[in-house]
């Protein structure tokens, strides 16, 4: 280990001299528009396989770009999705901080739980939560690090571990869910280059997602308690941590509390069941195709987290009597609020970078010429996707959004892959392991800042590259485990779900061709 010790010293201290993130991405944008002109002046461009149109890089000093800069400013920022997620569920777990509800809770949930079995609990959960989308970031996350504080080891390994599990495995789940049907969604019409009739089946990596759960709790588990915690050392509480933790028997007050706790927060999901199963459920959408139905339901769970957290930290501060008035509960609000500007300054910055760097077509650009380089590589089949793991998760490091990247890639990534006689749904499951892997290593990764504002609540002066150095360690085993879970599926020829496999027919693929022209 003193190889791999040095290694993350050394990005720990490279990363820790780094400047403010809010200037990192200052100097990104800097120097994404000279990137923009000099590409634009070059006439970078690429093919867009699906209307054979070519995208070509766009000067971010143009006219129109300017404009849009400056005129759009207030729309680039409040447009900016994880920032409402953030404010949104923060404002409603403030609440339950600062009445006592999680301290409380920690202190009861905890004590007779063994330790050892914490760390697989946080990252299973963890990795089912992503069918909650990004409010696994905002709730999950930080709670891993109350968790971790009231056992008494250190909360930054329950952050890393949270941090790890929600994004790390991204696309790990035991069941399919609205990332299925986002990506494999964008996997049809890609598909139907080479067969007119190819239908997407939202259970098609079913059997994969399931195997990369089973893969991703142990490594995780395992880097976790044997590498980041003894490398954090021991962690000792102090007088400005979030949450205030003891060993102490809880008092009358608290366990009142947590009762009224408790029937709020069934109050707050039967709400939220009788919404979704209603004869006219407001959460579900009865118009939609079956994959879709649920997709309100799911993005109605920030807002969900955000009452629940209310409502439970109102009941137990009003019962525990640590809530006074309503002129209290305004203020913690309010508090709750002002903890969150530094976050509310770097997402200014980033959502400005985030959306140039869509106006110069950089990034669709740099997917598409990756992906047509890699298909003239002439690997084995199973070589062949491992490659597209690596390089999805490259490209991941630089382009966050997994929809985006994969609208990019699909046309060129599917069709090739058909040709070489690999399925549609196994294309997609290669670049889903990659999309994964390399999410929790880079500061350009949206929430990394907010989950960087987490550990520094709890560690004060913890750094851009102690995060980097704490994560890197979840992304080698990750990328490694991932890499040769994808190779062997294709090498066993392992079915992916549904009924779906990995090789693709050739014949019925030219058959489906020859019809088209007679439909």
């Amino acid at each position: 280990m003193g190889i791999g010790n040095g290694i993350l010293g050394f990005v720990e201290k490279a990363g820790n001299r780094l400047p403010d993130p809010v200037f990192i991405f200052v100097w990104f944008i800097g120097f994404l528009v000279i990137g923009s002109v000099a590409a634009a002046a070059y006439g970078l461009s690429a093919v867009n396989p699906v209307d054979g149109q070519a995208v070509a890089a766009q000067s971010l000093l143009s006219s129109e770009n300017l404009r849009r800069l400056f005129v759009d400013m207030p729309k680039t920022l409040t447009g900016f999705a994880p920032l409402g997620y953030v404010l949104v569920v923060m404002l409603g777990a403030g609440v339950a901080e600062r009445t006592g509800l999680f301290s409380a809770a920690m202190r009861a949930g905890i004590r007779r739980a063994p330790k050892a079995l914490l760390t697989p609990i946080v990252v299973f959960v963890g990795i089912v939560s992503n069918h909650a989308s990004d409010a696994g970031y905002v709730v999950l996350v930080p709670l891993a690090g109350l968790v971790f504080a009231a056992a008494g080891r250190h909360p930054v390994a329950g952050i890393a571990a949270g941090f790890a599990a929600v994004s790390g495995g991204f696309s790990a789940n035991l069941f399919p869910g609205h990332l299925d049907a986002l990506l494999l969604g964008l996997t049809e019409p890609a598909a139907r280059l080479i067969q007119p009739d190819w239908t997407a089946n939202i259970a098609g990596n079913w059997y994969f997602i399931v195997a990369m759960t089973v893969v991703f709790v142990p490594l995780a588990w395992f880097v976790t308690d044997r590498i980041i915690e003894p490398r954090l050392g021991p962690w000792q509480p102090t007088a400005d941590a979030p949450v205030q933790l003891s060993d102490s028997e809880l008092s009358r007050e608290e366990k009142r509390g947590l009762w009224w706790a408790g029937l709020a927060a069934l109050l707050v999901i039967g709400a939220w069941t009788a919404m979704s199963v209603s004869p006219n459920p407001p959460l579900v959408d009865l118009t939609a195709e079956p994959t879709e139905r649920m997709t309100p339901f799911y993005q109605s769970l920030v807002a969900g987290f955000f009452v629940l957290f209310l409502a439970t930290g109102v009941a137990f501060g009003v019962a525990a009597r640590t809530l006074k008035d309503h002129r209290h509960l305004v203020k913690m609000l309010t508090e709750s609020m002002a903890v969150m500007a530094p976050y509310i300054v770097l997402a200014f910055v980033a959502a400005h970078f985030v959306a140039m760097f869509n106006w110069s077509n950089l990034g669709v650009i740099l997917a598409i010429l990756g992906a047509e380089q890699l298909s003239a590589s002439g690997l084995p089949a199973w070589q062949l996707l491992i490659a597209i793991v690596l390089l999805a998760a490259t490209v991941n490091i630089f382009i966050g959004s997994a929809s985006a990247k994969w609208a990019a890639m699909a046309p060129v990534m599917v069709p090739m892959l058909m040709l070489l006689g690999i399925s549609p749904e196994m294309a997609t499951a290669a670049y889903r392991m990659g999309d994964s892997v390399t999410n929790i290593i880079t500061p350009l990764m949206v929430y990394f800042p907010l989950i960087l504002g987490f550990c520094q609540r709890w560690v004060p002066g913890f750094g851009v590259g102690n995060l980097m150095a704490t994560m890197l360690p979840y992304s080698f085993f990750f990328l490694i485990g991932g890499a040769i879970m994808t190779g062997a599926w294709v090498f066993l020829d392992l079915p992916l779900g549904g009924g779906e496999t990995v090789h693709y027919d050739l014949n019925e693929a030219r058959a489906a061709v020859q019809a088209a022209p007679a439909q």
